[in-house]
């Protein structure tokens, strides 16, 4: 909150008229109130009016997010700044974007619910996913079965490693922290958190046990080590836990990704960088497909097959089906499907 309030402060010295100031990121419940009474404090000659305007946007959409929201939610408590957010927002009136007026406090708390419960559903799935390899379900039918119900939806029930990124680690931790002060705890928001810590653990045990129990000086190829497609944002990355866990099983480790490698550099030591798929692929013992990336969407597995040592695919996407896997020679193991086969091929 330090680079909010110089933020707040410089606004405030620089202020010559009734200005109406507009948060866009996402600030604990009541920052907004304390920006209000900062300004009113340090410029009692003007009228200043606070506005939270919070963000929903994904990265690698962002600008087809902005141009066609979902919604767009404006906490303002005054009709001059209603009027102001409203005046600003009418470009996307074409569209007939739902503008929601709220309070202050009502703007930030929507920001962080939707995070979570985003976060939520994902979580969902991932323990739905464990259910189904113990009783020989399909995760990925399961999600089908249920995103069909509109009151569900589709998005956001795609079994995986867990969720990373700049906003729903730091919003769930937010949303857990603003609960507990208020005296009101999130406790499922609670759970989604520690769960969400541990799969990423439980996700190199599952490489470890694919491998046959054993990765001592063993090869994996890593491909995708972003913590979704399409950009180059390793915060919080899966990748970031799932690597180091598979270093201390003794595993050498060799990762391509289309943009995050330089950045992963930085945050990963002891892993070889491979200029292109395939020679993160070659002479490893297992392949890992941890980043959906649509490059490696289309792999010819017979010719990854071919350049392997040993032949485990652990693919913690489900982007292969088991059948196609298998046929290229490989023992496969996806997330929350049946039939998944333990040991090298």
């Amino acid at each position: 909150m330090t680079y909010v309030h110089a933020a707040v402060d410089e606004i405030a010295d620089a202020m010559t008229k009734p200005t109406l100031v507009v948060t866009k990121s996402t600030v604990p419940v009541g920052t907004n109130r304390g920006i209000f009474n900062r300004l009113k404090a340090r410029r009692p000659d003007l009228e200043p009016e606070v506005a939270s305007n919070p963000e929903f946007l994904r990265e690698g959409s962002a600008i087809e997010d902005f141009k066609r929201p979902d919604r767009v939610v404006v906490g303002a408590e005054t009709e001059m700044a209603q009027k102001l957010m409203e005046r600003l927002y009418r470009p996307l009136n074409l569209n007939r974007v739902p503008l929601m007026i709220t309070g202050l406090e009502t703007a930030e708390l929507i920001k962080y619910a939707a995070n979570a419960f985003l976060a939520t559903k994902i979580t969902f799935i991932n323990e739905m996913a464990d259910l189904c390899e113990k009783v020989g379900a399909n995760v990925q039918e399961v999600a089908r079965g249920m995103g069909s119900d509109n009151r569900i939806g589709p998005k956001f029930l795609h079994a995986g490693p867990g969720y990373g990124g700049s906003c729903f680690p730091k919003d769930t931790l937010a949303l857990v922290k603003t609960g507990q002060d208020a005296g009101a705890p999130i406790t499922i928001v609670e759970q989604v958190v520690g769960v969400n810590e541990a799969r990423k653990a439980a996700m190199a045990d599952k490489i470890l046990a694919a491998a046959g129990g054993d990765l001592q000086d063993k090869k994996v190829g890593i491909l995708g080590v972003t913590f979704k497609p399409n950009t180059d944002d390793m915060r919080d990355a899966p990748s970031l836990a799932i690597i180091p866990r598979l270093q201390s099983f003794g595993a050498k480790i060799s990762a391509h990704d289309p943009e995050g490698m330089k950045e992963a550099a930085h945050l990963l030591d002891g892993v070889t960088w491979a200029e292109t798929p395939l020679d993160a692929i070659k002479d490893a013992d297992v392949l890992v497909l941890l980043t959906e990336w649509d490059t490696y969407r289309a792999l010819d597995l017979h010719k990854v097959a071919s350049l392997m040592r040993q032949h485990v695919f652990v693919d913690l996407r489900n982007v292969y089906k088991k059948d196609e896997v298998e046929e290229a020679g490989f023992s496969f193991s996806g997330v929350g499907v049946p039939g998944t086969n333990i040991g090298p091929a």
